[in-house]
């Protein structure tokens, strides 16, 4: 299990998720969770283990206030961000490691109308309510407008594929070549290995090379009708009937 389907997982149990969002603001003891969010303690010891196993929470040993035994308690271990997008002709699902280091930084990355928040913390380890506040209500500001464009930027990328896919579903005769097509398409760039793929796409007896023959025609097929695109090859290539000069 990849640690994006733990946290999937993890998270997606309810109880889990009023555990970690208390834990989130300070560490509490498994009868706090208990009695905060209404759950029996063996229950919440039970999710927290779940937790700690994830690597989402971790437990400290603290001297008792009352001078019994020392107590366990939990706090939040990891700092993650996991991004899903779904709709026709689009899948998303990554988890984002948030960067490590103080505010300044972090203020290379920031957009600029926060890069004063990050500069008016750098050397303070705490500060008022009032200013936190102030702050915080900026920043949403902020992430409010990045979500926005975000969304924008995510419904443009679903109707490049909705085209791609209409030009996949034309070009493209059976189930198995449409697959390794748009896997190609997800990799958005990224140089794959395409006898390696086929492979891992086919199912039955198909002769693999002949496949990526037929990939590779129809592709170039797919660029030949688009005016103003180039073919890289040596002088001496021999190129197919469509991709050569066209008589007016």
């Amino acid at each position: 299990m990849t640690d994006l389907d733990q946290a999937l997982y993890l998270l997606q149990n309810k109880t889990r998720r009023q555990i970690l969002e208390r834990l989130a603001r300070e560490p509490h003891y498994p009868m706090q969770l208990s009695e905060l969010i209404g759950v029996s303690q063996p229950a919440v010891v039970k999710h927290l283990k779940e937790l700690e196993k994830g690597g989402m929470v971790s437990k400290n040993k603290v001297p008792s206030e009352k001078g019994g035994p020392p107590r366990t308690i939990y706090a939040v271990e990891r700092a993650m961000s996991i991004q899903v997008d779904i709709g026709p002709d689009l899948f998303r699902c990554e988890e984002r490691k948030l960067p490590a280091g103080g505010p300044m930084r972090l203020s290379t990355n920031l957009p600029e109308a926060s890069v004063p928040i990050a500069e008016s913390l750098s050397g303070r380890k705490k500060i008022a309510v009032a200013e936190g506040l102030s702050h915080m209500r900026t920043l949403a500001s902020v992430m409010e407008e990045l979500d926005a464009q975000r969304d924008a930027l995510i419904s443009l990328h679903q109707h490049v594929r909705q085209r791609v896919s209409a030009a996949v579903e034309t070009d493209f005769e059976s189930y198995e070549e449409r697959s390794i097509i748009q896997t190609m398409v997800e990799a958005t760039g990224n140089r794959i290995d395409l006898t390696s793929l086929v492979q891992q796409e086919l199912a039955g007896n198909h002769n693999v090379g002949e496949v990526i023959t037929t990939l590779r025609a129809r592709l170039e097929k797919q660029i030949a009708r688009r005016s103003g695109q180039v073919i890289a090859a040596p002088l001496d290539t021999e190129l197919r009937w469509y991709l050569g000069p066209r008589s007016k």
